[in-house]
């Protein structure tokens, strides 16, 4: 299918969607004209934010409408303009079929993030205060301000073709990463903020010697150019060199074992909105890197440190997954957003071993995989924030007591909902989390020709063991929290961990909802009307994407196939 849309169109509406958060956050900044203002200030900033990141999702959405769907491995919607000259910078922007889902998956999560915010805005609080909110308009202002950049950062990533406008993009996004965490998380959030940004950081700098080293010895910054070059500018030497410090960098994002130390406490300290866009595209720019430089750009490089990045992966698929049965046993103290921090290592391990396959099949999936994860993860952490606000805590042995929480009883939709992500966290056939781990799999049985296929075959059986540990603690967290006894609840109303804001906020309603739903117990509240309208698309997205894989791998294949060809 041809694109619907005109090729100048098209071109317009990328450099839009990239550009439109930025503008956005620094109109956030302002005060807002007096006829926009409403009743309260803050709901006024917030109204911007969901205005703003609706604007940008409905424009991604027409550019995957006006995109050339019968050559997805064409780059498309290209903007080139010359930046620095004396260094050949340009501001290249443009997608393919391996990009434009990870862009429309940015702009999808950061709007229900938006919309999610409104209804439930986080309140900031600083070291030196009592724990009371901070509930000024200038804390509304700043979280829409770095909501709208931390999008303005990720769009860029997957849309830029220059590496160094890919490293500024992808350094973009640390700071409002870390001050959403810093300023409006839970518990050690300044210490988890501070281990996020050194470990990024640090990463970065290492990643920054390795994009320097490839863009001066290939004579250009252009990763088209690059990528069709295919490695032959440079020697076997640069090639490792440039793979070990690029990789380094990435990995830390992405995060792979033993790199991830960071992202468990930088979860278990996020808001609900920083963990779902953490987990849901944050680490998606360490694998796209993987699959967008490392790959086209020194192929020879990659195939020397593929066995060594397929290991990594598969000692983080079943490191993650016995660390999450061991947060989910019975007085173990687990923390249930940890857990679901640590099972992003074991997926995100899926997806660095179908990248080291180095086949057209695990490409496929990692891609695949990337895009499940967002999807599921990010439902978990929005329903993990729903358990979070309606029992002040996320501490499995708190909310499982003796008998378990009996979300089914007291929450049934709240249940259902919870156990429907987890069976498709697990890969549940039929469902989204499926494909990509398959296919990763499948494609470690017949890796690349050059590959050790009884290593790779020692990967599959170690990633199909985490596939077992997975389905063992997703049930066991099913069991603790979703069944058990139906006693009277002891709802600790909460906000991010704080306290609930004045019932004059706009939209706001605390947990012991009188309209939760008939038959629930009482004082605990069921799904509500913005979690439903938040909540509803990932859920549609995740069958869709598990009943029609093709519709995601159609558009992958053909870019991947030209990738391992060179660009040709």
């Amino acid at each position: 299918m041809s694109g619907l849309i005109n090729e100048t169109a098209v071109q317009y509406l990328l450099a839009a969607v990239v550009v439109l958060p930025l503008i956005g956050a620094a109109a956030a900044l302002l005060p807002a004209p007096p006829g926009l203002r409403g009743r309260n200030p803050q709901q006024a900033v917030l109204r911007h934010g969901v205005t703003v990141t609706g604007v940008v999702l409905a424009l991604s959405i027409a550019l995957a409408i006006g995109f050339d769907h019968d050559h997805p491995s064409k780059i498309q919607a290209t903007t080139d303009i010359s930046w620095i000259p004396a260094l050949d910078v340009r501001i290249h922007l443009g997608i393919d079929g391996i990009s434009l889902p990870l862009l429309v998956l940015t702009a999808l999560l950061t709007f229900l993030c938006a919309l999610y915010s409104y209804f439930r805005p986080p309140f900031a609080r600083t070291a030196s205060d009592d724990g009371a909110p901070r509930a000024g308009g200038g804390s509304a202002k700043a979280f829409v301000a770095l909501l709208l950049l931390l999008e303005a950062g990720t769009l860029a990533t997957f849309a830029v073709l220059d590496l160094l406008l890919f490293f500024l993009a992808f350094e973009m996004v640390l700071i409002p990463m870390y001050f959403l965490i810093a300023r409006w998380g839970g518990e050690r959030r300044e210490a988890s903020a501070w281990k996020f940004i050194l470990f990024t950081l640090l990463g970065s700098v290492v990643m920054l010697l390795g994009l320097l080293l490839v863009g001066l010895q290939g004579g250009t910054f252009d990763m088209v150019a690059l990528a069709t070059d295919n490695g032959s500018s440079l020697s076997h030497t640069t090639q490792l060199l440039a793979v070990l410090a690029i990789g380094i960098g990435l990995a830390v994002k992405t995060p792979m074992w033993p790199l991830h130390s960071w992202l468990p406490d930088a979860h278990t300290a996020a808001p609900t909105v920083g963990s779902v866009l953490l987990a849901g595209v944050l680490l998606k720019m360490g694998t796209y890197g993987f699959v967008r430089i490392v790959l086209p750009v020194a192929p020879d490089g990659m195939r020397t440190f593929a066995p060594y990045l397929a290991a990594f992966a598969a000692v983080g698929i079943v490191y993650g997954s016995l660390a999450c049965l061991a947060l989910a046993r019975s007085g173990a103290k687990g923390d249930l957003k940890r857990l679901i921090a640590y099972s992003s290592v074991g997926h995100m391990g899926f997806v660095l071993l179908g990248i080291a396959t180095l086949t057209p099949t695990g490409l496929n999936g990692a891609l695949f995989a990337n895009i499940a994860h967002g999807l599921i993860t990010g439902l978990l952490f929005f329903l993990v924030g729903a358990v979070k606000e309606r029992y002040g805590s996320t501490d499995l042995d708190r909310l499982a007591g003796a008998t378990g929480a009996a979300l089914y009883g007291k929450a049934p939709r709240l249940g259902a909902l919870l156990a429907f992500a987890a069976v498709a966290s697990l890969g549940l056939p039929g469902l989204a989390g499926f494909w990509g781990e398959m296919l990763a799999m499948f494609a470690a049985f017949s890796p690349a020709e050059g590959l050790s296929r009884p290593a790779f075959l020692t990967f599959m059986v170690m990633a199909g063991l985490g596939t077992l540990l997975t389905a063992a603690y997703l049930l066991v967290v099913v069991r603790r929290v979703c069944m058990g006894e139906r006693l009277e609840p002891e709802p600790h109303p909460a906000v991010e961990g704080e306290p609930q804001p004045q019932a004059a906020d706009e939209g706001h309603q605390p947990s012991t909802d009188p309209r939760a739903r008939p038959g629930s117990a009482p004082g605990l509240a069921d799904v509500r009307g913005h979690e439903f309208a938040a909540w509803t698309p990932l859920v549609a997205l995740t069958v869709l994407a598990g009943l029609w894989p093709a519709a995601l791998i159609g558009l992958t294949a053909p870019a991947v196939q030209q990738l391992l060809a060179g660009g040709k």
